[in-house]
């Protein structure tokens, strides 16, 4: 599973980066070290243009950077509290799974990130016996931004007046698949990443050829991420600072490389 992450771009590093069209953030959010559920994240995905706007390069719609809330609750939850146990979703069923299956047919996005958490049960144990779990940061070795899949949902709460800003929810979800080997020993699942290639292709919200679409996505190609322990700080989402991102020269019980 993806559980943190970290995400340190400025809204106008990623409008450079992902070639944004419109920029939908109301607040702009501090760069954070500790990305953690529930927590509002940077999303970019396509939505039909303005009327008066209509035209451009992009004749489906237009790529926005917005800001949404990860977990994402489906459009028929009676309880947005359903969306604290939907931060992932499992690329193999996706498809099919209610509470995905119509995001993934049309509101699919990019989660940008500058990596990932991952902890590594080692060979210590815990007063209880427990494997001692050591944290890796995974990232791309290039230093380059990481576009994670997902998906998001707009759920509208019934409670609030039509009127209300506050009456739709945005929230969104990481697509997990099986990790590849270099990273698939600290643990068995890793987010997808879609390339700059497929941008296009997987925010298009016309294409909906599940097939077509799983093909967009394939786990990291060898060498293209790279893992190395950090600080047991990063276990409480009070903490947040680029410090969580130095490396430990030495863990006893370190996964082999």
């Amino acid at each position: 599973m993806c559980g943190r992450y970290a995400s340190s771009r400025r809204p106008e590093d990623l409008v450079e980066e992902f070639e944004i069209d419109k920029v939908e953030v109301k607040e702009t959010l501090a760069a954070d070290y500790n990305v953690a559920p529930t927590k509002q994240v940077y999303a970019v995905l396509q939505r039909p243009r303005d009327t008066e706007e209509a035209g451009g390069d992009r004749a489906s719609g237009e790529r926005q950077l917005r800001t949404v809330k990860w977990g994402l609750v489906p459009f028929w939850a009676k309880d947005p509290s359903i969306g604290n146990k939907m931060i992932n979703a499992r690329m193999e069923t996706v498809h099919e799974k209610p509470a995905f299956r119509r995001a993934f047919a049309a509101r699919r996005c990019l989660l940008p990130a500058d990596g990932y958490y991952e902890w590594y049960a080692t060979e210590q144990k815990t007063k209880a016996g427990k494997p001692l779990k050591q944290p890796f940061f995974i990232h791309p070795a290039d230093g380059s931004v990481m576009a994670m899949a997902g998906l998001y949902e707009i759920w509208r709460d019934p409670t609030r007046d039509e009127d209300d800003p506050q009456r739709f929810q945005w929230t969104c979800t990481v697509l997990t698949t099986t990790a590849e080997d270099s990273v698939g020993h600290i643990h068995d699942r890793m987010p997808l990443l879609v390339e700059p290639d497929r941008y296009a292709a997987w925010l298009d919200p016309s294409h909906s050829d599940v097939d077509e679409l799983k093909k967009l996505l394939v786990p990291a190609a060898p060498g293209r991420l790279e893992a190395y322990p950090v600080s047991t700080q990063v276990n409480s989402v009070r903490n947040n600072g680029p410090e969580l991102l130095d490396p430990l020269d030495a863990v006893e019980g370190q996964p082999p490389a």
